[in-house]
């Protein structure tokens, strides 16, 4: 009886960790440490657990004047030094603050288990970063902007259309999908079923004996990994396989909260200032255009680059290549410049 009584106890604290909460006060700072030349080390709280970023300030920095700033998110399974690092550190160079930071359960930052990609945890924590910038004297709390990478533009997507404190919003190769979509990459129905019936009990082991069930991030030789497959960016590390970042660890929890969300129904809630870049060559490019054509905002512009590359394939090279990342970082520039004043 105690043992049962154990499990829905646990069961009920997994709810409650992704249940958003209603306080406005929780994200003042905790820790302010680590200065360096333009970048600044911090800690907040979100949903009570401590989370770790970077905040970036443009070289011609004044202290006493307040800046438009832009949070930087990246990839699934991503931290922060990867490519959300990588492009707030080049927008601070185009004149803002930026901030990148460590989402629950990855990197720095707190939270159990470890490498559970849970989009409600993750969009959550986007807007207590937005609560935490606006106590700092040197945001322009009235010109906060939001940026993603990936499946980083999900989640800011799906944040920006439900927090009005974010006044823009801008994604470079998006990965957006809905219920059909992930059957193109996780083996149909059957593997979409059979991958959320593995998250559901991996969480219901959790709940029974408090132990975690992971898989590999990637791999080139076992197929039970969650991205399995030749992908240089995670396997390179000059690239994006850095000490950070764990390639042998992926919560199988995740599956069930990966391959049931659909961000579409939040984009007739968009009325606010969109671009979205992308292309042919990156992930699902259709959808990028679906969810672009139905945003309701009158302001709103879509950069489509040309490539040979085949589709998924160019989704990488926005990553971290100087070419795509350099068209990115201008055109979000300009943008941003022209719509946070």
């Amino acid at each position: 009886m105690n043992k049962l009584c154990i499990g829905i106890l646990t069961v009920l604290l997994i709810v409650i960790s992704c249940k958003p909460s209603t306080k406005k006060d929780q994200n003042n700072i905790i820790e302010t440490t680590q200065k360096q030349k333009n970048m600044k080390r911090v800690t907040f709280k979100s949903e009570g657990l401590n989370l770790v970023g970077n905040l970036y300030y443009p070289s011609n920095y004044e202290e006493g004047k307040k800046y438009p700033t832009i949070v930087s998110s990246g990839s699934w399974t991503t931290v922060k030094e990867q490519m959300a690092g990588l492009y707030a550190k080049q927008l601070a160079e185009n004149g803002f603050i930026t901030f990148a930071f460590d989402f629950r359960n990855y990197g720095e930052s707190e939270g159990v288990p470890r490498s559970w990609e849970n989009p409600t945890m993750k969009i959550q924590d986007i807007k207590n970063a937005i609560d935490y910038l606006k106590t700092l004297p040197e945001v322009d709390s009235d010109n906060i902007g939001a940026f993603g990478v990936c499946a980083g533009s999900m989640y800011t997507l799906m944040a920006a259309s439900e927090d009005t404190d974010i006044k823009a919003v801008a994604t470079t190769a998006s990965w957006l999908h809905d219920a059909e979509a992930v059957k193109l990459f996780y083996g149909g129905e059957e593997g979409v079923q059979t991958k959320i019936k593995q998250a559901q009990d991996a969480k219901k082991k959790y709940a029974e004996t408090g132990e975690f069930s992971y898989i590999k991030a990637i791999s080139t030789t076992d197929e039970t990994a969650a991205m399995f497959g030749e992908f240089d960016y995670y396997l390179n590390p000059e690239r994006g396989a850095i000490p950070q970042w764990n390639a042998d660890q992926f919560a199988v929890a995740t599956w069930e909260d990966w391959l049931t969300l659909d961000p579409f129904p939040s984009a007739k809630n968009l009325e606010k200032p969109l671009l979205m870049i992308h292309s042919d060559g990156s992930v699902l490019p259709d959808y990028t255009k679906k969810y672009f054509n139905t945003v309701p905002s009158k302001d709103k512009e879509l950069v489509w680059v040309e490539t040979d590359f085949p589709s998924p394939m160019h989704q990488f090279a926005f990553y971290d290549q100087e070419k795509e990342v350099n068209l990115a970082v201008e055109k979000t520039s300009e943008f941003f410049h022209r719509v946070l004043k």
